[in-house]
């Protein structure tokens, strides 16, 4: 499976496969995996707005 592919799903982008087996475990780390990638982007969000929009306002 591809990256991209991957982050569609974890960002609820795109379907998931359902022939994919599903068990307690995957659930558990693909639930790790967008509790992080949602905390990155928020950093980065904020990184943003503090290095180039608040100086620019200022």
């Amino acid at each position: 499976m591809g990256v991209l592919r991957q982050l569609a799903e974890y960002l609820y982008l795109k379907k998931k496969d359902p022939n994919q087996p599903r068990t307690q475990w995957m659930k558990y780390m693909h639930g790790m995996n967008r509790i992080s990638l949602l905390m990155f982007i928020a950093a980065l969000l904020i990184m943003l707005f503090r290095f180039v929009i608040w100086p620019a306002i200022k």
